[in-house]
């Protein structure tokens, strides 16, 4: 199963820093690392993510006022990942808003156990559909609609429109649709990616007379913020 899910890690350790994200995107999440605090707020505040992996201890701007910043204007949910041990350590950063607290070192199933669990909660907090013009899809039931009328889909094809329209607005390569939809060990030719376009595109933008999916030739693909048609 795809997740597709954004999450940013502050952390200015890199080794932490890169193993972390290479087991979240080995999990199907898109990771993006900030390594000094300054940075890690800049990002937080300018970007929307699912999810923020955050230490406290961090140069040029700690992670208690960073927590404090995304709180103050933002719902995304926040793991506190320290090497502090101490009880008022997790009782102020609990107290400022985190989410959830790890202690260094730690199990990164116990991590994405955790991540799992909030991001399904603030999932069902803010709503199960996304709705592009009259495209509607149930992210719950794995449903598709226009205009009220279903649209019977795959999983491929469900999985692969739903990683386009989470990407809306920016341009997806082959490669990383291939990632994300079929997974890192997935060893066919991209030209698998067309023919599930084509697919897509004969059950909603033929059958709808609207232009959803739009190719950028020798680069990918991309689903514009407004569909034409």
């Amino acid at each position: 199963m795809i997740n597709m899910e954004k999450i940013l890690i502050v952390e200015d350790e890199a080794k932490i820093a890169r193993f972390v994200s290479l087991e979240l995107e080995h999990e199907g999440y898109r990771a993006e690392v900030a390594h000094d605090g300054r940075a890690g707020l800049d990002l937080a505040l300018k970007n929307e993510y699912d999810l923020i992996i955050l230490d406290l201890m961090l140069p040029s701007v700690n992670g208690l006022e960073i927590l404090k910043a995304v709180k103050a204007e933002k719902n995304t949910p926040v793991i506190v990942l320290t090497a502090r041990d101490q009880v008022m350590d997790k009782v102020n950063g609990l107290d400022v808003g985190a989410d959830d607290y790890m202690t260094k070192p730690f199990a990164i199933e116990e991590l994405l156990a955790r991540i799992r669990n909030l991001i399904k909660r603030r999932s069902e907090k803010n709503g199960k559909n996304i709705v592009i013009g009259k495209l509607t899809i149930g992210t719950s039931e794995h449903s598709v609609a226009y205009d009220g009328r279903p649209i019977g889909l795959t999983k491929k094809e469900y999985d692969l429109l739903l990683y386009l329209l989470k990407n809306r607005g920016s341009v997806v390569t082959r490669e990383s649709i291939l990632s994300a939809v079929w997974g890192y060990d997935f060893y066919g030719d991209t030209n698998v990616v067309d023919v599930y376009i084509r697919y897509l595109r004969s059950k909603i933008d033929d059958m709808y007379g609207i232009k959803l999916i739009t190719t950028l030739r020798g680069t990918g693909y991309i689903i514009k913020e407004n569909i034409e048609g």
